[in-house]
């Protein structure tokens, strides 16, 4: 897809040229994969209300594309948001002048965006402490690096400027000690290995990542299992790299994706293997079953390295307890 026109916040139309591997989706669901921020409804209010056009046509939100179709989409610039403070329950791990420490739960969203306006980790923790740094814009302040929503874990958020600065300075260098706990598909026959590809957006779907992107930037994995069930495996996964969906796209590329993962395999396994063989997990699986247990770093004010190990959560515990009595 060759987009012609600025992403922009003064931008109001947006220009897309249809690509070979794009031939034949339907028009809503190209644009929903190229606005992952907007919801199908609200993409079919605008076809419905003539905002977009097709070859200079008014289309049907079902229209099938072709190669070298032509599409505008006329919006009006998003309203600015700002995370409202709210009395949301942390379960804070450390907590200074300079950072936060948090154990997030699975299910908590990190801050605000289309769709979840309100309940997220931002706005509790703007209810907690009431200042945060500013680096970030009005509806991420204090957030250096984030946990998808369903991923649970320690994660640390910048209380000032300076330490969000010294904070993402050792992200951007990869000097961060990030370790995570994985309960994955299949049996894996070599101890530990190493995975190193491309990351980059999902050529066809704008809201997945994918280990073979046309463009992307160096991922690399580093697994270690932990322990071999009879279809199931625990891992111990270290990264080098903290890319949008690494451990999740990676472990699906070498065919063991994390057990409940809606988008890259795991949650294909619930509908067979789980539900034919191990009916007695699903109870138990909710969610990607993915884990931050330990998060290191230099302490922006001491220069001192500090580290933080929390407990896989209850869901993730269930599992494991549940696969040591079937093994």
């Amino acid at each position: 897809m060759l987009k012609l026109s600025s992403n922009n916040l003064e931008s109001k139309k947006k220009i897309y040229i249809v690509s070979p591997p794009e031939q034949g989706i339907r028009l809503d669901i190209f644009l929903k994969n190229h606005n992952p921020q907007l919801t199908r409804s609200h993409l079919k209010k605008l076809i419905d209300q003539k905002k977009v056009k097709l070859n200079n046509k008014n289309p049907k939100a079902g229209a099938k594309l072709k190669v070298g179709d032509y599409i505008e989409l006329l919006m009006h610039p998003p309203e600015p948001m700002t995370a409202l403070p709210e009395p949301i329950p942390l379960n804070i791990v450390f907590e200074d002048e300079a950072v936060i420490v948090i154990n997030k739960p699975p299910g908590l969203v990190v801050h605000p965006a289309a769709g979840n306006y309100s309940g997220t980790l931002v706005n509790g923790l703007l209810y907690h402490c009431q200042s945060l740094s500013g680096l970030g814009d009005s509806i991420r302040p204090g957030i250096v690096h984030r946990l998808d929503k369903n991923t649970s874990g320690v994660m640390v958020v910048a209380k000032t400027d300076y330490a969000h600065k010294q904070l993402s300075a050792q992200f951007k260098e990869h000097t961060i000690k990030r370790v995570y706990l994985a309960i994955t598909v299949g049996v894996i026959n070599e101890k530990r290995g190493t995975v190193s590809s491309l990351i980059g957006r999902h050529p066809k779907d704008r809201k997945k990542m994918s280990s073979r992107p046309l463009r992307g930037k160096l991922a690399v994995t580093h697994w270690e299992v932990m322990k071999q069930y009879r279809s199931f495996a625990l891992l111990k996964i270290s990264l080098e790299t903290g890319r949008t969906h690494q451990i999740r796209v990676h472990l699906a590329s070498i065919h063991h994706p994390v057990l409940g993962d809606p988008d890259y395999g795991g949650r294909k396994t619930l509908a067979s293997l789980v539900k034919k063989e191990y009916p007695q997990l699903l109870p138990f699986i909710k969610r990607q079953l993915l884990h931050a247990t330990t998060l290191g770093f230099i302490h922006p004010l001491t220069k001192k390295y500090v580290e933080f190990n929390v407990p896989p959560s209850e869901d993730f515990q269930s599992v494991i307890e549940k696969l040591e009595n079937m093994s």
